[in-house]
This record gives structure tokens, C-alpha cells and sequence, in this order.
């Protein structure tokens, strides 16, 4: 079965925080997804603290572990659809977590986070947390 990662779980993964520990039992032996907007997270993470080639290198062979799965038409759609639903429900949503649930519904696998509440009242969307 396939799980796509938050960028919340996928950053104490790389980064060795004991938080990880929380979330290996539920993603060994899957695999793993991350969402385009997990990347560009993680890319902004590299300039905001000013990483030089050799740790940004050492990200880019640690992203090799996980399927990249980009946008497309269907995940605008229901990036769309989450936004509205929860703009509707008077929570609105962050922009990069709707991707992120848009990519776990889209792909109709769950979503391994550590932040579930920031996903909550998304129809059909299956949280997996620890928090």
C-alpha cells in the first residue's frame, strides 16, 4: 500500500527527531509518497536557512527515497474541493495542506501526519497520526 508524507513527518525523518519513531511502524514496508508541495516546502527550507550545495545535495539523495507525485489537472480539482469545503465550514485550510490532502485523496491512500487536526473535516480523507 502506498502513504503519502507530511512535510511535518518527512522533515523529523531526515532531520533524526524522536518523533520519527512515532510514524516508522506505520509506514515500513509501504510506499512512500510525498506531495509536489512537500518538495517545494522542503526547497524553501534550503533557502530560508541558507544551505550550502553540500547539505542541499545531501537532501536531494534523501528525497530519492519517496515517489514524487506532481500536479495535474484532478489534483487542482480537488485541491479545489478541499479548500472550498473547509472555507465553507468556517476552518479554512493552509494553502500547501490542501495540496497535501488534494494528493492523498487523489491517490486514495492515506495521509501519515503529525498534525491531524490541521486536516480534519475532509471528507474521505484517512489521517494516520500520532499527535
Amino acid at each position: 500500500m502506498a502513504l503519502v508524507v507530511d512535510t511535518d513527518v518527512l522533515s523529523f525523518l531526515y532531520k533524526r527527531d524522536t518523533r520519527a519513531d512515532l510514524y516508522r511502524p506505520h509506514m515500513s514496508g509501504h510506499m512512500l509518497t510525498i506531495s509536489f508541495m512537500t518538495l517545494a516546502e522542503m526547497e524553501r527550507w534550503t533557502l530560508a536557512w541558507n544551505w550550502g550545495p553540500r547539505r542541499r545535495e545531501h537532501l536531494e539523495r534523501y528525497l530519492h527515497r519517496f515517489v514524487f507525485h506532481p500536479t495535474s489537472r484532478i489534483l487542482c480539482r480537488k485541491w479545489a474541493e478541499i479548500s472550498d469545503i473547509r472555507k465553507r465550514a468556517g476552518r479554512p485550510i493552509g494553502v500547501a495542506d490542501a495540496w497535501i490532502a488534494a494528493t492523498a485523496l487523489h491517490l486514495n491512500v492515506p495521509l501519515v501526519t503529525h498534525n491531524a487536526d490541521d486536516y480534519t473535516g475532509i471528507p474521505d480523507l484517512m489521517v494516520i497520526s500520532e499527535s
